[in-house]
């Protein structure tokens, strides 16, 4: 499918591995030029070369640690600098935070500022250029928002599912989408390293909640987000979409 991405600049946060990786080299294969972004240089290093097998152009890389104040203004300032404007936004840096004691004020204020604050602040300065060129798309990667164990992150990614419909909202008449894509279990590092780190840990999440019977691809995920980024795609906005086997929860 030719997704008419032929010529739009796209910058794709967390850009190194997964699902992040796999969105930067599917949208360049569909002829966009992209800005890929990690927290160093040297963990992009293998990226031009995915790419230029998918037959894309060489991407722009930049190193940012969105942990750090003022992450998304020099971001932003340095992607319209070397391109001249962002027509895609793909905000997938982020990740998971287990607590193991509620009252950890530093891990509440490094989640937020990472998953809610840093994806929030670095739309806000290109969603306004993108309505006045009357086109533009911001997808913002979340996942579950509703945990049964404390996860500083999970308040963070609700609050960026709320502020994402309210974005929707203000800038649906003038071209641009705000959208966003809720990854289930997708074999990436965070998944198989973190959070089920064993083949019993899996196959036992896996039996209980995944009537697909499997974990996800980061490719999977990334067909969606170059969707989302499309033309074909101007008539959803603010909506979140999950990407995980049809999961459920069942009580035992």
């Amino acid at each position: 499918m030719d997704l008419k991405l032929r010529d739009r600049i796209c910058l794709v946060t967390g850009a190194s591995t997964g699902i992040g990786r796999a969105t930067a080299v599917l949208i360049a294969a569909e002829g966009a030029r992209v800005v890929a972004t990690a927290r160093s240089l040297s963990a992009l290093g293998s990226l031009p070369d995915a790419i230029a097998e998918a037959g894309g152009v060489e991407p722009v890389l930049l190193a940012t640690d969105f942990t750090h104040d003022g992450a998304p203004e020099r971001l932003v300032a340095d992607a319209l600098a070397l391109c001249g404007r962002v027509d895609i936004l793909v905000n997938n840096a982020g990740g998971s935070r287990p607590m193991a004691r509620p009252d950890d004020q530093d891990a509440w204020q490094e989640s937020f500022q990472l998953n809610f604050r840093a994806v929030r602040r670095s739309s806000e300065l290109l969603l306004p250029t993108m309505a006045e060129r009357g086109w533009g798309r911001v997808i913002n990667l979340t996942g579950a928002v509703v945990a049964k164990t404390l996860n500083a992150a999970t308040p963070a990614k609700a609050a960026l599912e709320s502020w994402s419909k309210a974005a929707a909202g203000h800038y649906a008449a003038r071209g641009v989408t705000v959208n966003c894509v809720a990854p289930g279990r997708i074999n990436t590092a965070q998944i198989l390293d973190r959070i089920h780190p064993d083949e019993a840990s899996r196959q036992d999440f896996i039996w209980r909640n995944i009537p697909m019977g499997r974990f996800g691809e980061a490719e999977e995920a990334a067909a969606l987000i170059a969707f989302l980024a499309s033309d074909a795609a101007r008539y959803i906005t603010g909506t979140t979409i999950p990407v995980d086997g049809g999961a459920l929860r069942y009580a035992f």
